[in-house]
């Protein structure tokens, strides 16, 4: 395979691109490093990728003509789109960020690959947030996804309905993996687990939402090990595209899988494994969840993950914290919560 990774710097993006760099296949990739959260981890991502041989371009997916050239350049027969802006808070400070990246971005990448010669495979992160308001537990492909929470989710969702018509018209094969809660090492700063890990270690107090009828927030947390194998069984299982040079010779396929772990964990639990790996106990406020477009619960079904491709989780919670604290003292020099560096 020679695959362009979007967002290669980024938590999913260098994980991804590192998997299949190991397996042999060609890597390049693509990130704007733009600063939502802190760009020098995007930076020592990119290090480390370069390290393992992976060059990553420093570009935004809504330059198309980079991306052209990019084509140009390699045959690429599979596109791992993972460049997206993140976050449900965020979207209410700055919506036009998510509208630029997760709509203009894709549609932009996917007029590329359309008009491609082969075309590529598209494999692409939709996200949980999706199910929005849906109260039906476990989450399946098959419910209802109509109903956004946040202007990120909506901007998924919107990503699904768009991925649907270029595979519809142009016959570009297109998986969309929706992604829950992911975390470990090189992580997202921005995500409550990674936060918590540094308030606490600097004994600051941590923010712990509940929901209505002070019910726990519980989340479908998947360690990033899981995800880049549903995400490498997902390119492996793509099938072909079926058009060239715009034109579309027959149907191609369009899939949607969740990756989950199967298993929630209430935001408490999570602060207590915490508190044991960290051997700090934790300063909380707990408070009532706002209105800011989260939800209350998330839980995965992954059944059609596992047939299509043995999409298979193993690392629980312990485990997989376990491995990011360690990670997070390596990366951060922490002693005592006091910064050595």
């Amino acid at each position: 395979m020679s695959v362009l990774v979007t967002g290669a710097a980024g938590f999913v993006g260098s994980h991804v691109s590192l998997a299949l760099k190991k397996r042999g296949d060609g890597v390049v990739g693509i990130d704007n490093f733009n600063s939502y959260y802190d760009p020098s981890l995007k930076k020592a991502r990119k290090s480390m990728l370069a390290e393992h041989g992976v060059f990553v371009v420093a570009g935004d997916i809504n330059d198309g003509k980079l991306l052209a050239k990019l084509f140009d350049v390699v045959a690429f027969t599979h596109v791992m789109h993972l460049a997206a802006q993140a976050g449900v808070r965020y979207a209410m400070e700055n919506p036009h960020s998510y509208v630029h990246s997760n709509i203009a971005g894709l549609v932009t990448l996917l007029e590329i690959c359309k008009s491609a010669n082969p075309q590529p495979a598209v494999v692409w992160a939709s996200s949980s947030s999706v199910y929005g308001l849906n109260e039906k537990s476990p989450f399946s492909e098959s419910d209802r996804t109509d109903q956004p929470a946040s202007l990120y989710a909506a901007t998924k969702k919107a990503g699904e309905e768009i991925t649907h018509t270029y595979n519809h018209i142009y016959g570009l094969s297109i998986t969309g993996l929706r992604f829950f809660t992911v975390y470990g090492p090189w992580g997202r700063p921005d995500m409550a687990y990674f936060s918590f890990t540094r308030n606490i270690l600097q004994g600051k107090p941590i923010t712990v939402y509940r929901g209505k009828n002070r019910v726990d927030l519980a989340r479908d947390f998947t360690y990033i090990d899981d995800v880049v194998k549903g995400c490498l069984g997902s390119l492996d299982t793509s099938g072909k595209s079926t058009g060239s040079g715009g034109k579309k010779s027959g149907p191609a396929p369009y899939r949607i899988f969740n990756l989950g772990n199967t298993s929630p964990v209430t935001v408490p639990a999570l602060v207590s494994i915490l508190e044991r790996h960290l051997k700090v106990k934790a300063k909380k406020n707990v408070v009532e969840m706002p209105g800011n477009g989260d939800v209350p619960f998330t839980h995965a079904n992954i059944s059609m993950a596992r047939r299509e491709f043995g999409y298979k989780p193993t690392t629980d919670l312990q485990t997989g914290l376990k491995k990011f604290v360690k990670w997070y003292l390596s990366y951060y020099g922490y002693n005592h919560g006091k910064a050595v560096n």
